[in-house]
Protein backbone atom coordinates (compact mmCIF):
# COMPACT_ATOMS: atom_id res chain seq x y z
CA UNK A 1 0.00 0.00 0.00
CA UNK A 2 1.35 3.43 -0.98
CA UNK A 3 1.92 5.59 2.13
CA UNK A 4 0.21 8.94 2.47
CA UNK A 5 1.28 12.05 4.35
CA UNK A 6 2.29 12.03 7.15
CA UNK A 7 4.40 8.89 6.81
CA UNK A 8 7.38 8.82 9.17
CA UNK A 9 10.40 6.64 8.46
CA UNK A 10 9.02 5.68 5.04
CA UNK A 11 10.03 6.72 1.57
CA UNK A 12 6.89 8.17 0.01
CA UNK A 13 6.89 8.76 -3.74
CA UNK A 14 5.14 12.08 -4.45
CA UNK A 15 5.84 12.39 -8.20
CA UNK A 16 7.90 10.33 -10.66
CA UNK A 17 10.85 12.65 -9.93
CA UNK A 18 10.43 13.28 -6.21
CA UNK A 19 10.09 11.17 -3.07
CA UNK A 20 10.04 12.39 0.51
CA UNK A 21 11.31 11.13 3.84
CA UNK A 22 9.39 12.93 6.61
CA UNK A 23 11.50 13.62 9.68
CA UNK A 24 9.79 12.92 12.99
CA UNK A 25 10.24 16.45 14.38
CA UNK A 26 6.69 17.85 14.53
CA UNK A 27 6.07 21.24 16.12
CA UNK A 28 4.39 24.62 15.82
CA UNK A 29 6.84 25.78 13.15
CA UNK A 30 7.51 22.42 11.47
CA UNK A 31 3.90 21.17 11.21
CA UNK A 32 4.17 17.35 10.90
CA UNK A 33 7.95 17.58 10.55
CA UNK A 34 10.60 18.53 8.02
CA UNK A 35 10.26 17.09 4.52
CA UNK A 36 13.57 15.81 3.18
CA UNK A 37 13.09 15.61 -0.59
CA UNK A 38 14.86 12.99 -2.69
CA UNK A 39 15.06 13.81 -6.39
CA UNK A 40 15.98 11.49 -9.26
CA UNK A 41 14.78 10.38 -12.66
CA UNK A 42 13.14 6.94 -12.87
CA UNK A 43 15.82 4.27 -13.06
CA UNK A 44 18.61 6.42 -11.62
CA UNK A 45 20.62 4.93 -8.75
CA UNK A 46 21.93 8.40 -7.91
CA UNK A 47 19.90 10.92 -5.91
CA UNK A 48 19.81 14.60 -4.98
CA UNK A 49 18.77 15.29 -1.39
CA UNK A 50 17.11 18.57 -0.44
CA UNK A 51 17.16 19.69 3.21
CA UNK A 52 18.55 16.75 5.22
CA UNK A 53 16.96 18.03 8.44
CA UNK A 54 18.12 18.06 12.05
CA UNK A 55 21.44 16.62 13.23
CA UNK A 56 19.82 15.02 16.28
CA UNK A 57 17.99 12.43 14.15
CA UNK A 58 20.66 9.94 13.10
CA UNK A 59 18.09 7.34 12.08
CA UNK A 60 16.49 9.80 9.66
CA UNK A 61 19.83 10.65 8.10
CA UNK A 62 20.78 7.00 7.70
CA UNK A 63 17.42 6.23 6.08
CA UNK A 64 17.83 9.08 3.60
CA UNK A 65 21.42 8.11 2.79
CA UNK A 66 20.30 4.53 2.21
CA UNK A 67 17.89 5.45 -0.58
CA UNK A 68 20.63 5.72 -3.20
CA UNK A 69 24.05 7.12 -4.01
CA UNK A 70 23.85 10.79 -2.94
CA UNK A 71 25.26 12.92 -5.73
CA UNK A 72 24.43 16.32 -4.23
CA UNK A 73 22.71 17.91 -1.24
CA UNK A 74 20.81 21.18 -1.69
CA UNK A 75 19.52 23.58 0.97
CA UNK A 76 16.39 25.70 0.46
CA UNK A 77 17.09 28.13 3.32
CA UNK A 78 19.06 28.55 6.51
CA UNK A 79 16.62 27.49 9.25
CA UNK A 80 17.96 24.81 11.59
CA UNK A 81 15.22 22.25 10.95
CA UNK A 82 16.47 22.16 7.34
CA UNK A 83 20.21 22.63 7.85
CA UNK A 84 21.14 21.23 11.27
CA UNK A 85 22.28 17.94 9.74
CA UNK A 86 24.49 19.42 7.02
CA UNK A 87 27.79 18.37 8.59
CA UNK A 88 26.68 14.91 9.64
CA UNK A 89 25.00 14.18 6.32
CA UNK A 90 28.09 15.28 4.38
CA UNK A 91 30.14 12.98 6.61
CA UNK A 92 27.83 10.03 5.96
CA UNK A 93 27.54 10.50 2.20
CA UNK A 94 30.67 12.36 1.07
CA UNK A 95 28.41 14.41 -1.21
CA UNK A 96 28.88 18.17 -1.67
CA UNK A 97 26.32 20.53 -0.19
CA UNK A 98 25.19 23.70 -1.96
CA UNK A 99 23.12 26.60 -0.68
CA UNK A 100 22.77 30.35 -1.08
CA UNK A 101 24.15 30.99 2.41
CA UNK A 102 27.90 30.19 2.44
CA UNK A 103 27.59 28.93 6.02
CA UNK A 104 26.16 25.66 4.67
CA UNK A 105 28.53 25.00 1.78
CA UNK A 106 30.34 21.70 2.13
CA UNK A 107 32.55 21.06 -0.90
CA UNK A 108 30.23 22.85 -3.31
CA UNK A 109 29.73 26.34 -4.71
CA UNK A 110 27.00 28.77 -3.70
CA UNK A 111 23.74 28.45 -5.59
CA UNK A 112 23.28 31.08 -8.28
CA UNK A 113 20.05 32.63 -9.47
CA UNK A 114 18.85 31.04 -12.68
CA UNK A 115 21.41 28.24 -12.81
CA UNK A 116 20.46 24.75 -13.93
CA UNK A 117 22.01 21.75 -12.21
CA UNK A 118 21.99 18.42 -14.02
CA UNK A 119 22.10 15.58 -11.49
CA UNK A 120 20.51 12.17 -10.90
CA UNK A 121 18.97 12.31 -14.37
CA UNK A 122 17.10 15.53 -13.62
CA UNK A 123 17.42 19.21 -14.44
CA UNK A 124 17.15 21.38 -11.35
CA UNK A 125 16.47 25.06 -12.02
CA UNK A 126 17.39 27.32 -9.09
CA UNK A 127 14.80 30.04 -8.53
CA UNK A 128 15.49 32.69 -5.87
CA UNK A 129 12.38 33.10 -3.72
CA UNK A 130 13.43 35.33 -0.81
CA UNK A 131 10.95 36.67 1.72
CA UNK A 132 10.52 33.92 4.29
CA UNK A 133 14.28 34.35 4.72
CA UNK A 134 16.72 36.31 2.60
CA UNK A 135 18.42 33.16 1.30
CA UNK A 136 15.31 31.16 0.35
CA UNK A 137 15.31 29.37 -2.99
CA UNK A 138 12.89 27.10 -4.79
CA UNK A 139 13.94 24.29 -7.13
CA UNK A 140 12.07 23.54 -10.37
CA UNK A 141 12.56 19.83 -11.03
CA UNK A 142 12.37 18.54 -14.62
CA UNK A 143 13.29 15.49 -16.67
CA UNK A 144 12.36 14.50 -20.21
CA UNK A 145 8.97 12.83 -20.44
CA UNK A 146 8.11 13.39 -16.77
CA UNK A 147 5.75 15.82 -15.00
CA UNK A 148 7.56 18.71 -13.37
CA UNK A 149 7.44 19.84 -9.75
CA UNK A 150 8.82 22.63 -7.59
CA UNK A 151 10.50 22.24 -4.20
CA UNK A 152 9.42 25.36 -2.32
CA UNK A 153 11.14 25.07 1.07
CA UNK A 154 9.15 27.24 3.48
CA UNK A 155 8.15 29.78 0.82
CA UNK A 156 4.97 27.73 0.35
CA UNK A 157 3.83 25.09 2.84
CA UNK A 158 1.60 22.08 2.44
CA UNK A 159 -1.01 23.62 4.71
CA UNK A 160 -1.56 26.98 6.36
CA UNK A 161 0.60 29.93 5.36
CA UNK A 162 4.22 30.91 5.83
CA UNK A 163 5.61 32.94 8.72
CA UNK A 164 8.08 35.58 7.58
CA UNK A 165 11.27 35.63 9.64
CA UNK A 166 11.56 39.10 11.16
CA UNK A 167 15.35 38.88 11.32
CA UNK A 168 15.86 38.92 7.55
CA UNK A 169 12.47 38.28 5.93
CA UNK A 170 11.02 40.91 3.63
CA UNK A 171 7.40 41.22 2.52
CA UNK A 172 8.21 43.02 -0.74
CA UNK A 173 10.61 40.25 -1.67
CA UNK A 174 8.07 37.63 -0.63
CA UNK A 175 5.30 39.08 -2.79
CA UNK A 176 7.69 39.18 -5.75
CA UNK A 177 8.68 35.56 -5.08
CA UNK A 178 5.05 34.43 -5.04
CA UNK A 179 4.43 36.22 -8.34
CA UNK A 180 7.49 34.45 -9.77
CA UNK A 181 6.01 31.10 -8.73
CA UNK A 182 2.61 31.95 -10.21
CA UNK A 183 4.36 32.78 -13.48
CA UNK A 184 5.82 29.27 -13.74
CA UNK A 185 2.37 28.17 -14.89
CA UNK A 186 -0.35 25.70 -14.03
CA UNK A 187 -0.05 22.04 -13.15
CA UNK A 188 3.26 21.97 -11.29
CA UNK A 189 3.26 19.90 -8.10
CA UNK A 190 4.27 21.76 -4.93
CA UNK A 191 6.91 19.93 -2.87
CA UNK A 192 6.93 21.98 0.37
CA UNK A 193 9.33 22.05 3.29
CA UNK A 194 6.52 21.03 5.65
CA UNK A 195 3.12 19.46 5.10
CA UNK A 196 1.72 17.44 2.21
CA UNK A 197 2.55 18.02 -1.44
CA UNK A 198 -0.04 20.00 -3.40
CA UNK A 199 -1.20 19.62 -7.01
CA UNK A 200 -1.03 23.13 -8.54
CA UNK A 201 1.72 25.61 -7.69
CA UNK A 202 0.18 28.55 -9.56
CA UNK A 203 -3.13 28.23 -7.72
CA UNK A 204 -1.48 27.88 -4.32
CA UNK A 205 0.92 30.77 -4.91
CA UNK A 206 -2.00 32.97 -6.02
CA UNK A 207 -3.87 32.02 -2.84
CA UNK A 208 -0.81 33.01 -0.81
CA UNK A 209 -0.66 36.35 -2.65
CA UNK A 210 -4.33 37.02 -2.00
CA UNK A 211 -3.92 36.07 1.66
CA UNK A 212 -0.93 38.40 2.09
CA UNK A 213 -2.79 41.29 0.47
CA UNK A 214 -5.76 40.66 2.76
CA UNK A 215 -3.56 40.58 5.87
CA UNK A 216 -1.77 43.72 4.73
CA UNK A 217 -5.11 45.53 4.38
CA UNK A 218 -6.01 44.39 7.91
CA UNK A 219 -2.71 45.73 9.27
CA UNK A 220 -3.27 49.07 7.52
CA UNK A 221 -6.75 49.25 9.04
CA UNK A 222 -5.34 48.41 12.47
CA UNK A 223 -2.83 51.25 12.18
CA UNK A 224 -5.65 53.61 11.26
CA UNK A 225 -7.39 52.60 14.50
CA UNK A 226 -4.40 52.21 16.82
CA UNK A 227 -2.13 54.90 15.42
CA UNK A 228 0.77 54.84 12.99
CA UNK A 229 3.30 53.97 15.71
CA UNK A 230 1.39 51.00 17.12
CA UNK A 231 3.54 48.05 18.19
CA UNK A 232 3.50 44.73 16.40
CA UNK A 233 1.94 43.10 19.45
CA UNK A 234 -0.89 45.65 19.53
CA UNK A 235 -1.55 45.02 15.84
CA UNK A 236 -1.55 41.25 16.39
CA UNK A 237 -4.09 41.52 19.21
CA UNK A 238 -6.28 43.67 16.96
CA UNK A 239 -5.99 41.69 13.71
CA UNK A 240 -5.67 38.16 15.13
CA UNK A 241 -8.33 38.44 17.82
CA UNK A 242 -10.00 35.29 16.45
CA UNK A 243 -6.77 33.25 16.66
CA UNK A 244 -5.59 31.22 19.65
CA UNK A 245 -3.38 33.60 21.69
CA UNK A 246 -0.73 30.87 21.92
CA UNK A 247 -0.08 31.57 18.22
CA UNK A 248 0.29 35.33 18.65
CA UNK A 249 4.09 35.28 19.15
CA UNK A 250 4.44 33.55 15.78
CA UNK A 251 2.03 35.99 14.12
CA UNK A 252 3.99 38.87 15.65
CA UNK A 253 7.03 37.91 13.59
CA UNK A 254 5.11 38.26 10.33
CA UNK A 255 3.45 41.48 11.53
CA UNK A 256 6.89 42.94 12.27
CA UNK A 257 7.80 42.29 8.65
CA UNK A 258 4.52 43.76 7.41
CA UNK A 259 5.00 46.89 9.48
CA UNK A 260 8.50 47.28 8.09
CA UNK A 261 7.10 46.97 4.58
CA UNK A 262 4.38 49.59 5.16
CA UNK A 263 6.57 52.05 7.06
CA UNK A 264 9.35 51.86 4.45
CA UNK A 265 6.80 53.04 1.89
CA UNK A 266 5.55 55.96 3.94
Amino acid sequence: MTPTHPAYAQLRQATPLAAVMLENNPGMMTLDGTNTWILRAPGSDRIVVVDPGDEDDEEHLQRVAGVGSVELTLITHRHHDHTGAVDRFAEITGAPTRSVDPAFLRGGAALEAGETIEAAGTRLHILPTPGHTADSVSIHVEADGQPSAVVTGDTILGRGTTVLDDSDGDLGDYLDSLRRLVALGDGLTVLPGHGPDLPDLAAVAQYYLDHREERLAQVRAALDTLGADASARAVVEHVYSDVDPSLWPVAERSVNVQLGYLRSRG
